[in-house]
């Protein structure tokens, strides 16, 4: 078997990345471990992390294609934190003009969760812990 220690990152294309960079760390709170443009690709690629953990590398490309359909494309479903309160999440979300779905139940774990979304349409979902 692999010997896989767990996940390292997660990598985001975005279309405008000034609205990108404030919505992960001034709407979501993450913080800014690295920032660095690219000359060669004309790129911003900045590290992200959550409680200190390296969790999200944002990149912007010149003319990203956009996603082929929401929610069901092939590839990254969504992107889910971790909250200790979804309706204290939602409210905070709120007082920043971000819109939530209705909270749902997981009928597994009976845990409570919702979707929002960033600048770019990605799915996020806050689910409680």
């Amino acid at each position: 078997m692999l010997p896989l220690l767990g996940l390292h990152h997660v990598a985001l294309i975005c279309s405008d990345y000034a609205a990108s960079k404030r919505f992960y760390t001034e709407i979501l709170g993450l913080e800014i471990l690295a920032e660095t443009y690219r000359e060669a690709r004309d790129s911003w690629k900045l590290d992200l992390a959550v409680n200190g953990q390296y969790v999200l590398e944002l990149f912007s490309f010149p003319s990203p294609p956009p996603r082929p359909s929401y929610p069901e494309a092939a590839g990254l479903r969504h992107l889910a934190f971790a909250v200790p309160d979804v309706a204290a999440a939602i409210r905070h979300l709120a007082a920043h003009g971000v819109a939530c779905e209705p909270v749902r139940v997981d009928e597994f774990t009976g845990r409570r969760f919702t979707f929002f979304s960033d600048p770019d349409g990605l799915p996020l979902e806050f689910y409680e812990m």
